[in-house]
């Protein structure tokens, strides 16, 4: 088992689609400046929406960006400090997604929520 996917759990597809759950996705390929490879990213699609459609909407997480919100928010996952590179928000199809790893907190979530609507213009 690679080192990245040690607890993690298999994807259980439509159970635990629900906004917030982190998982981890291959976002190859990808062109430009694109944040690309396997890495944490967490749900910020609609729990219903991410259950019914084929594709989800995904924040990719990052240990090596530098916290300038709201681009980049910092947040916990894996028991480690990240940031979420709000300004990489991107539509995938299911299949990219390969393992669960965790819920995230409320709290962070909410960080993740407030800096979206800065980056996408809805306040």
């Amino acid at each position: 088992m690679p080192r990245w996917l040690i607890g993690t759990q298999p994807l259980a597809m439509e159970s635990k689609l629900k906004r917030g759950s982190v998982y981890w996705v291959n976002l190859d390929p990808t062109q430009g400046s694109e944040i690309k490879k396997v890495r944490p990213c967490v749900l910020v699609g609609a729990s219903p929406l991410n259950q019914a459609r084929r594709t989800v909407l995904v924040v990719p997480l990052s240990r090596s960006a530098e916290t300038r919100p709201p681009i980049t928010v910092r947040v916990r996952c894996m028991a480690q400090e990240v940031s979420a590179v709000c300004d990489q928000i991107r539509a995938i199809n299911k299949t990219r997604l390969s393992a669960w790893i965790e819920e995230m907190s409320k709290e962070d979530l909410e960080s993740i929520s407030k800096a979206l609507k800065q980056v996408l213009a809805l306040s």
